[in-house]
Order: structure tokens, then C-alpha cells, then sequence
């Protein structure tokens, strides 16, 4: 028997959308819940993920949730006292990890923006014959291994690297810049590693544009750079937010760059979790900060995307705005 038309649209529709929910349903729900669990585990039972959180002693219910890794990343008692007038982000090694790591981000992210815009601005109006070689410019450094990518800009940057081999050899300086192991090392190389998740998005918005809006700017007297600003940029905001997203939601849990190439005092919060997973062995400690830091990104992530909704729906047509 043939299924109606109606019935085969409803269930491929259904099967479309079903896909990606399952998607992220058992490769980031499952595994967030389970390690929501791991953050409030005794580790003296052992971390078992999949333990009841609700049993029976001596024939009385009694709940298994520990909470002390969560008030320990506010309150280290471990760190004793702290000096008088001391600001409550120096409270904890944690806090000013996280504080540390959202500066970077945010850091990377206006880098990316800065360097990233002009270039996808240039391949969007670039000859379509030429962009193909654009963009196999943009996704070439992919081919190569992210670690190889770090390691190369150590030799650059290094006392006795490329770079200062190159100045010294121009007379440009009389002796090595210290370049590897600073602020300006690490943002170089995280600027380097995401600046093509932010040209890719960016390109697909603004080599979608209606040109003839430029024109019609031009026409009523509009010099170039007020055209740009008052037409290409507004246009081209959903770009700029995706790639703001894909540059700085990675940027905040980054490990290997700030590892290779930052300072020791450039403690990010992915090196915090690396410590308390692998050297001081506190698997809960770990999960609470990986489950905050999921937090900080993805709570004011839904609140921009539940704003851009709202002020994207149309007002209806029978009501007053």
C-alpha cells in the first residue's frame, strides 16, 4: 500500500530534524549530564558516573551529592587568608583563571575581527574566477597539524628564531626581542590557529549581498567609507556574531596554545582542568569547572539568540507595535 504524500513529507520532515536533536542528544547532552554527575561525586567511593544518586543507608533514603568542588572554586580554603582590600575575583586560583581566559578570548576575538573582516570583505568582491584560490588560501593551514602550526610559530618567535634572526640580521635591533612566553606570543598564535573561523562565516554573508544597495548609497552622496559603515556592516552583523561565536567559545577552554606558547603567569582555565584531571587526580574538582565554564559560554549564548529572535519576529499585522 502507498503512503500518502502528506504522511512521507511529515515523517521525512520529521526524520530531518529528528537527526540533528539525536546528534546532540548522545554526543553532548549525554555526555554533559554525565560529567554534571562526576562534579558532585565522593571521590573516596570512587567516580562512577552511572551510581544512584539517591539510596539507602541502614533503611533510610539519603542522597549522594557533594558540592563542595563548586564552593571551593569561589572559596579556596586551601589558599588560607587572603591580604585585606584584595578584590573578590583574587579570591581563588579558579576565578582568575576563568577571568584570565575570558580576556584572551575576548582579545582573539577583536583580533580575528580586525584582520578577519578586511580579507572575507576583499574575497567577497573579489573576481569569482579567483576566489576558489582565495578560500584554498584560507582552509590550507587545516591540512597541517594544529600542533605542527604552534610549534612553527616557537620558531619564529623564539630568542634565537626566525623572526629576531631576521632583525638582527637588518640592524633593525641590537640584541634578541623577548617574543616566545609572553601575552603577545599567545595571542598571535591563537589569532593565527581561529582568525579562518572568523573570515569563512563572514565571507558567506557578505558575498551575499545586494550590491546595488552600494550603488543607490553612492548615488545619493554617500562617500565610500559612510556607505561601508551605515549599509555593509549592519548588513553583515549575522556574520560578524557567527564568527565572534566560532572564535571565542573555543578560545575560553584553549589548552595547547597558551601551554606553548604563554607565560607562566597566563594561567587559562584549560590548563587548570588539565592539572586537577591528570596531576592532582580530582576528577569532580575538573568536571565542576568544565560544567561552569559550559555554563558561562552557553547561558549568555541562548539569551543572545533568544534576543535576536524576538527582535527578528514580525510584528502582526493586527496589532499595534
Amino acid at each position: 500500500m502507498k503512503m500518502p504524500t502528506r504522511f512521507r513529507l511529515s515523517l521525512g520532515r520529521r526524520f530531518v530534524i529528528g537527526v540533528p536533536y539525536v546528534w546532540l542528544l548522545v554526543f553532548f547532552v549525554l555526555p554533559f549530564l554525565i560529567l554534571l554527575r562526576i562534579s558532585v561525586t565522593d571521590m573516596g567511593s570512587g567516580v562512577d558516573p552511572f551510581a544512584p544518586l539517591i539510596d539507602t543507608v541502614s533503611g533510610s533514603w539519603q542522597i549522594s551529592l557533594r558540592h563542595q568542588d563548586y564552593a571551593a572554586i569561589f572559596h579556596d580554603s586551601a589558599r588560607g587568608a587572603e591580604p585585606a582590600g584584595s578584590s573578590w575575583l583574587g579570591r581563588t586560583i579558579y576565578l582568575q583563571a576563568y577571568a584570565t581566559s575570558l580576556k584572551y578570548a575576548a582579545l582573539t576575538t577583536v583580533s580575528c575581527l580586525l584582520l578577519g573582516y578586511p580579507f572575507a570583505y576583499f574575497l567577497a568582491r573579489s573576481r569569482p574566477s579567483i576566489r576558489p584560490a582565495l578560500l584554498m588560501l584560507v582552509m590550507l593551514p587545516f591540512w597541517t597539524s594544529f600542533l605542527l602550526r604552534v610549534y612553527a610559530w616557537k620558531g619564529i618567535l623564539a630568542d634565537q628564531g626566525v623572526l629576531n634572526n631576521f632583525l638582527l640580521s637588518m640592524g633593525l635591533v641590537q640584541a634578541p626581542l623577548v617574543m616566545l612566553y609572553t601575552d603577545v606570543s599567545m595571542l598571535v598564535g591563537m589569532t593565527y590557529v581561529y582568525v579562518p573561523f572568523m573570515i569563512l562565516p563572514l565571507y558567506a554573508n557578505l558575498v551575499k549581498m545586494d550590491l546595488r544597495l552600494l550603488e543607490a548609497a553612492h548615488d545619493l552622496g554617500a562617500s565610500a567609507w559612510k556607505a561601508f559603515w551605515l549599509i555593509t556592516v549592519p548588513l553583515s552583523k549575522s556574520g560578524i556574531a557567527a564568527g565572534c561565536m566560532l572564535v571565542f567559545i573555543p578560545s575560553v577552554g584553549e589548552f595547547v596554545i597558551p601551554s606553548l606558547l604563554g607565560g607562566a603567569e597566563n594561567i587559562m582555565i584549560g590548563r587548570v582542568v588539565w592539572d586537577e584531571m591528570f596531576s592532582s587526580n580530582n576528577w569532580p574538582r575538573a568536571a565542576a569547572l568544565s560544567v561552569l565554564m559550559i555554563l558561562l559560554i552557553l547561558v549568555p549564548l541562548a539569551w543572545y539568540y533568544r534576543s535576536s529572535a524576538s527582535r527578528d519576529t514580525p510584528v502582526d499585522a493586527g496589532t499595534t507595535p
